[in-house]
């Protein structure tokens, strides 16, 4: 196996920034007491200092979305703010896996998010645990399971987002990922970590939950995020349509 870069040197993932912002993961705690965990979002638990502040923070979240996007639809914010959760998951996870050869321990009960932050997210991990990464199952055990399982199972029942939406948002997620590390790693000469991700993520599109979100010859998604029915939204780059429903067809 070979070590990338930055392994015993940047052990507070400083070097993240330099894949974009998406990347960035701040360590040594959230600057205020009042932020809550993302544990505490995705079982609806907070203390009072955060319930105080922000009630549900998960909820909170969507409506600062809807609000900022002028939609009067929840499960739309709801989409859309899933998306930019699991594209800063999945940025942090493998940007690390590209860089260091490591993966920081993202447990839901040490990493705290501010649900009143503009996007990208803002994540802050209390405790700083590198872990190995050799296999699939190494990022699906610290990304799928600790994190995108329970922030779907939340979305899907407390506020009627289908699991096949939100899963085509997490694999959307991913490939924009995959595709950003290997822009950098292109411009950096690193096609070692750029294989090594893109070896990841092929792995990852076969499991349970992501397998069968994206087309695997064209990385176009089997769904839809509904970022289309924003004022002024159109379609994304990957979405499964060709045209906005009910609408002209896109140019």
């Amino acid at each position: 196996m070979v070590l990338l870069l930055f392994v015993d040197i940047d052990r507070d993932l400083t070097g993240l920034r330099a894949l974009g912002g998406f990347f960035v993961l701040r360590t040594g705690g959230p600057p205020h007491s009042r932020l809550p965990t993302l544990a505490q979002a995705y079982s609806g638990t907070h203390t009072a200092q955060s319930v105080g502040f922000y009630g549900d923070s998960i909820t909170f979240r969507i409506r600062k979305v809807a609000e900022n996007l002028r939609t009067p639809e929840p499960r739309v914010a709801a989409s859309v703010t899933q998306q930019a959760l699991a594209a800063r998951l999945w940025s942090v996870a493998l940007g690390a896996a590209a860089l260091y050869g490591e993966l920081p321990d993202l447990d839901p009960r040490l990493l705290h998010w501010d649900p009143d932050a503009s996007a990208p997210d803002d994540l802050w991990l209390s405790e700083l645990r590198m872990l190995p990464v050799t296999a699939v199952d190494d990022v699906m055990a610290v990304v799928v399971t600790g994190h995108l399982v329970p922030l779907i199972d939340t979305l899907s029942a407390r506020h009627r987002v289908s699991d096949r939406l939100l899963w085509g948002n997490a694999g959307s997620a991913l490939a924009g990922t995959v595709r950003q590390i290997d822009r950098w790693a292109r411009a950096h000469h690193r096609p070692q970590a750029a294989a090594r991700v893109r070896a990841l993520a092929d792995g990852l599109l076969g499991r349970p939950g992501l397998a069968g979100s994206l087309d695997p010859a064209t990385l176009r998604r089997r769904s839809c995020c509904l970022y289309y029915r924003v004022p002024g939204g159109g379609l994304c780059g990957d979405c499964c349509f060709d045209r906005r429903p009910g609408l002209a067809p896109r140019s």
